[in-house]
């Protein structure tokens, strides 16, 4: 079952700017208290979860560094890395969700640019820009990868360093009501899972609302296969449990990889 005419990143891009005038947990920007403890040295960033992500998988001076904070919009891990002392670029598909970065940025003083765009098309920006091009949890909101990664390994400079968290596509196994009103597992869905193939408008409508965001699971060869293919060499990986998912009491709904673009 799909629709005659989905666009993705419109349709996202609405989506996520909702979430940030309701509040959502990932577009509530970090304190201005947050940003001095940076600046001082004591900070962390969330790649999976809510877990900090480890700091050795990041630079360990950071003081001009070329970050690029893909998907990540939402005013909390650029302005926290900007305060760290890296010369930090937000992009993201939703302008409310950069806005939160801007406000940040604003209020605290910090130099910190933001670009709109789809994560699969960063020809904004030239070869070689980058030291790092942090990724959080987001790439279940674009129905392929592969660009994705292909973009990430051309905008890097040689030994720079892809982050990236994304979903166990596992998590899309299970019926969505029965598990988030009874914390049922009931297995309902062949993945990979895609919200466009598996309902309609009006079933998602239903089930989900009319403005909710567009999900699609990926498989774990797009994933990190996806990385290897375009180049990478993938030297480390975590996992974590989701912070309100039924399901984490069985598995890990959070991988997360570290990957070096060769020099």
């Amino acid at each position: 079952m799909q629709d005659i005419v989905v666009d993705p990143v419109a349709h996202n891009r609405a989506a996520w700017d909702k979430y940030v005038q309701e509040g959502n947990e990932w577009s509530r920007p970090v304190s201005a208290e947050d940003v001095e403890r940076a600046r001082m040295g004591d900070w962390s960033i969330v790649l999976i979860g809510r877990e900090p992500v480890d700091r050795s998988w990041l630079p360990t001076d950071l003081t001009g560094k070329d970050v690029l904070c893909l998907a990540s919009g939402g005013g909390q891990q650029g302005p926290i890395l900007a305060a760290a002392g890296a010369r930090v670029t937000v992009f993201d598909n939703s302008p409310r969700q950069l806005g939160q970065d801007q406000m940040v940025a604003a209020r605290d003083g910090l130099e910190l640019r933001t670009v709109l765009g789809d994560m699969r098309d960063l020809s904004a920006f030239g070869d070689a820009t980058f030291d790092v091009v942090f990724h959080p949890v987001s790439n279940l909101f674009v129905p392929d990868l592969a660009a994705v990664w292909r973009e990430c390994f051309r905008v890097l400079r040689p030994g720079g360093t892809l982050l990236v968290g994304f979903l166990n596509p596992d998590v899309y196994l299970f019926d969505h009501e029965a598990l988030d009103e009874r914390g049922e597992l009931i297995v309902v869905h062949k993945l990979p899972y895609s919200d466009v193939t598996q309902y309609s408008a009006e079933e998602r409508a239903t089930k989900f609302g009319a403005d909710a965001p567009l999900e699609y699971s990926h498989t774990l060869t797009d994933q990190i296969g996806g990385q290897l293919a375009a180049g990478f060499v993938l030297t480390s990986f975590a996992e974590a449990p989701h912070q309100s998912n039924a399901s984490a009491q069985y598995m890990s709904n959070y991988f997360a990889t570290l990957a070096v673009k060769p020099g």
